[in-house]
Parts: structure tokens; sequence; C-alpha cells
């Protein structure tokens, strides 16, 4: 018995969620904040970090910034939730499906930290916690002129990744099938 798009799509999104949220733990629960060890070579590493929420570390208006951001999120998780449901009532194709579908499970896994983090390390109320990161890429360390230079500084998480690939893999699957957008299928 083959399973249904939506079951797939629920599935996959289970699994990288589960899984962007046991490596977030157990970074939590046996790292410090700025510890870091090399899993290849000096090219990744696990490097644990913690974020108010945005990307590269970025806060928006303290306290109140954070409520606004952490209720953006759980907006957008819904209508993206709602979308991918519509999406599936009129057979659109699994290329654009599998993206939206990265999105949406990236954006639940990081307002689960915003959410509930917090409360769960007793450091923060609800809505108030930190998203947690620990990918870390930096492909090239190395000086020229004198200067430093670190290509791809970034830290990120699972969810990162899901947003990012999900985001990318959508705008180009819309430029080579922008059919697939259309309303009346």
């Amino acid at each position: 018995m083959a399973l249904s798009k939506g079951k797939k799509l629920l599935i996959m999104g289970a699994v990288l969620l589960v899984i962007d949220q046991v490596s977030k733990v157990l970074v939590k629960t046996n790292m410090s904040i700025g510890d870091s060890f090399p899993v290849i070579g000096q090219w990744f590493r696990i490097a644990f970090i913690e974020n108010e929420g945005m990307a590269f570390g970025m806060s928006f208006g303290g306290v109140v910034g954070k409520y606004i951001l952490t209720a953006f999120r759980i907006i957008l998780s819904g209508i993206l939730i709602w979308w991918v449901r519509d999406l599936l009532r009129k057979e659109t194709p699994m290329g654009l499906l599998i993206p939206l579908a990265l999105i949406t499970t990236g954006a639940i896994g990081n307002v689960i930290d915003c959410v509930f983090y917090g409360v769960i390390w007793d450091y923060a109320p609800l809505f108030q916690g930190r998203v947690v990161d620990m990918l870390y890429f930096p492909l090239i360390d190395t000086y020229v002129g004198g200067r430093h230079i670190t290509f791809f500084d970034p830290v990120f998480n699972i969810a990162d990744s899901c947003v990012t690939v999900g985001a990318f893999w959508f705008v180009i699957y819309s430029l080579f099938h922008p059919s697939a957008l259309k309303e009346d299928k």
C-alpha cells in the first residue's frame, strides 16, 4: 500500500523535526555555550551557540520584539501548513510540496526553541527562549593581506538547513515549473 503525498510529507517533516530537536537537546545538555569540537578536521565543527531567534544572531526589539517575532513565526507556520494542505488537494507536484514542507519543518523547529527552551532550561519565560545552533563549516579559514578571513562563518542548526534548502528548492522549482503555482488546477 503506497503512502499518500501528505503522509510522505508528514513523515519527512516529523523525522527532520526529531533530528533537529534531538541534536539541540544533546548539544544543550552536553556542552557549554562556546564549546566546540571537530567532526571533520577544522572544516566541520560542532560549535554550541544560542541566538535570539533571527538569522545570524540578530535580535529584534528586546522582549516585545521577541514576542512579536515568535508570534510571527507561529502564524507563518500555520499559513504554511494551510498552504501545503491546500496544494495537496490540488494534486500539486512533490517538487513544489517538499520544499514548502521543509520550510514549515524548519520554522516549527525554531519556534519550539523560542517558545519552550527558556522554560525547560529555566532561563526565560514562555516565548522568550533562544535558538540552539551548532553546525559550523568554516571551509576556508586563512589570512589574506594580514586580515583574517573565514568563508562561511555562520553557525546554524538542522531547522535552519531545512528553511534554507527548502527556500532555494522552492525558488528554483518555481522558475523551471511556473505552472505548478497557478491557481486554476
